[in-house]
């Protein structure tokens, strides 16, 4: 986590400086406060500061604008040098070499003919000049790469953002510049940069299983337990916090620094009691080392790529055949010197010429060692390392970042790639492009005179509250561009349908803030749908409802007609929508959501929120949307060169069945 950094800039806690006389609360304070679980915290904050708005007000913040002060913070990142240093070396190596080679060829002349003495150099420049080449294109494409890569990882450090309000304005920042005192907004699926104490929350659950091994989700509120610490995931719901503690002040980083001091003290009596333990266990240590070293050479030998090892076992049988081969020469060179000399000749065999007949042996050994040389291939290593950096050089034009030479020909033997459908074989922008309101299928948007003005008014209320408000659409960043989505891309898609339909949807947020919510069920993967329930002036509620179509159109038990009445929807009706309506729009490779809403009358009283099977149900469908989410015009072409390689291109998604084989046959060229 980026806040568990001890190189944090200052002004990132309420203990730096002098700054504990600026607030109304110190660094001891908030960290014992943390501490507390459950109706112990609750109970501490009621009685020590009445409650959390206080705490804000101590922190200098508010609940609903956030921070005023200005923050400047900067980060540095710094890049290794150290490939730099090895290419100026290996290039200064290289450049003396061939200075190197003519001395030596002119001191071994005397032994060998002249001609030999002016062209040995040769050889043996040219074996050099092929290992400085492999040397230099592996010390540049590792440079270059770890260039890049520490460009990315300073860009994702960068993009790793967490949402807060400041200045009465919701942004997005890095989670190294979270200021205590902040008040952050979080969602399902957040990890949670910072210790925080709960101010609004709707349905929120956490999984502590980081901190506490309990595997149980724990809900949070600000009744039961508003303690929110760094380091764990929100699972479920959504609210807002005030932020108490970062970095190493949080509990996460507590823990961080109490391991590094376990970590230093184990350190140090090892160093302290180093010879004693080496000569008491001695043996022991002989045998633990054993199957260590065991364990270590199988890593070694895991570590190896496929190419590897198909070089491996190729140079084994070049080996295995040179010997073979080099033995044989040997062998037929001894005989038809032997049968030669002695038969064809007939010359006898002569003691005092042992010596040349030794000579001529060892020239014969010569010849099969050369033999054995030569079936070495000397340029392999050469030819695989260009060709590999051919093929990283060739993967960074297209945006993707190799660090080991090896990976390249590690991906080449892949037979099966299993890609994510949303925002990777699809653009991830969501737009509505069919619907089915007022009882009417429509093949594009409506213009809204065609909708009555009563359904039009439901639609836009049920969409604009019953969505995340950090969800929303900005202007362009550039002129012509397109407008901004920001945050979930689904709900995008339906605020986007809002304003194809002329209607804005931030009045009704600005009328209805969160704080007004009474319950929020939240979308998971059991439920499918959202719902936020409102309560009404007369005392009654209203709820609002959006989810997977499937499943909330079999929830509904009433529709509204075309003249913006709810008339009963039976069974057989649900039937005739989802073969009419749904099923055509999924086989158009549209995500569809159905959109509705349910009345509770106050003199029936309060529902029991708590039974959701009774709660979500007996709805009235407003609307049932088709969502689209184009397909990238580049994967077409990059499912089909994969296809043809031999790879199986496998598509993994959520969506319906009929959806999913659109967007398949989509991505295949026809």
């Amino acid at each position: 986590m980026a806040n568990n950094t001890p190189d944090r800039p200052p002004g990132n806690s309420v203990a730096e400086g002098n700054q504990n006389r600026d607030f109304g609360v110190t660094l001891m304070e908030l960290r014992s406060l943390m501490e507390l679980r459950g109706t112990k915290a609750v109970n501490k904050i009621r009685d020590t500061y009445g409650d959390v708005q206080e705490i804000c007000r101590r922190l200098k913040t508010s609940s609903t604008d956030g921070k005023t002060l200005p923050v400047r913070l900067t980060h540095t990142y710094y890049i290794a040098k150290s490939f730099v240093v090895i290419s100026k070396l290996v290039l200064l190596f290289s450049s003396t070499c061939p200075h190197l080679f003519p001395v030596c060829g002119h001191v071994a002349g005397g032994v060998e003919d002249e001609g030999e003495a002016h062209a040995g150099w040769i050889e043996g420049a040219a074996i050099m000049f092929s290992v400085v080449i492999v040397v230099l294109v592996t010390a540049f494409n590792d440079w270059s790469k770890e260039k890049q890569f520490r460009g990315l990882q300073s860009r994702i450090e960068q993009e790793q953002k967490f949402t807060v309000l400041r200045k009465g304005q919701v942004i997005e920042i890095p989670v190294a510049e979270i200021l205590v005192g902040d008040i952050a907004q979080i969602k399902c699926g957040d990890l949670l940069p910072a210790d925080g104490i709960l101010i609004q929350g709707n349905d929120l659950k956490i999984d502590e299983s980081s901190l506490t091994g309990e595997c149980d989700q724990v809900d949070k509120s600000e009744e039961k337990d508003p303690m929110l610490l760094s380091g764990t995931h929100v699972m479920e719901g959504s609210g807002k916090m005030v932020v108490s503690a970062v970095g190493l002040s949080s509990q996460t980083g507590i823990i961080f620094a109490l391991l590094g001091e376990n970590d230093e003290e184990e350190k140090a009596k090892k160093n302290k009691t180093q010879d004693s333990i080496a000569l008491e266990n001695e043996e022991a240590a002989e045998s633990e080392a054993k199957p260590e070293a065991k364990v270590n050479q199988a890593k070694t030998k895991k570590e190896k790529s496929v190419l590897q090892g198909k070089l491996t076992k190729m140079s084994i049988l070049i080996g295995k055949a040179g010997l073979v081969m080099s033995t044989l020469t040997i062998v037929v060179l001894f005989l038809f010197f032997v049968i030669d000399t002695f038969g064809i000749q007939g010359r006898p065999f002569l003691a005092n010429c042992t010596p040349i007949y030794i000579q001529y042996f060892v020239k014969f050994l010569i010849i099969g060692v050369t033999v054995l040389v030569v079936a070495v291939p000397e340029g392999l290593p050469l030819a695989v390392t260009i060709s590999l950096a051919y093929s990283v050089k060739k993967m960074m034009k297209d945006n993707n970042l190799v660090r080991h030479l090896d990976a390249c020909e590690t991906m080449g033997n892949a037979t099966a790639i299993c890609s994510d459908k949303t925002g990777t074989l699809t653009t991830n922008r969501m737009t509505v492009v069919q619907a089915y309101i007022s009882s009417r299928y429509y093949k594009t948007i409506p213009k809204p005179d065609a909708i009555k003005p009563e359904t039009l008014e439901t639609l836009v209320r049920s969409i604009a509250i019953n969505s995340a408000y950090t969800t929303k659409i900005l202007p362009p960043e550039k002129e012509g561009g397109l407008p901004c989505h920001v945050g979930n891309k689904t709900e995008c898609g339906l605020l986007g349908l809002l304003l194809e339909l002329r209607r804005d949807y931030q009045p009704i947020r600005d009328e209805v803030p969160e704080e007004q919510f009474y319950k929020v069920y939240t979308f998971n993967s059991s439920r499918k749908s959202m719902s936020t329930v409102l309560q009404n002036a007369d005392g009654g509620f209203i709820m609002y409802t959006k989810g997977a179509s499937e499943i909330v159109l079999r929830k509904c038990s009433h529709i509204l007609d075309a003249q913006g009445r709810p008339r009963v929807f039976k069974p057989k009706d649900c039937d005739k929508v989802v073969r009419e309506v749904i099923e055509p729009m999924a086989c158009n490779g549209l995500r569809t959501i159905c959109v509705a809403y349910r009345d509770f009358p106050a003199k029936a009283g309060e529902p029991a929120w708590d039974s959701e099977n009774d709660i979500l149900n007996e709805l009235t469908c407003i609307a049932v949307v088709g969502i689209e989410d184009p397909v990238r015009p580049e994967v077409p072409e990059a499912v089909s060169k994969c296809q043809r390689a031999g790879i199986t291109v496998r598509m993994v998604t959520g969506d319906n069945i009929s959806t999913a084989r659109a967007i398949a046959v989509k991505c295949v060229r026809v």
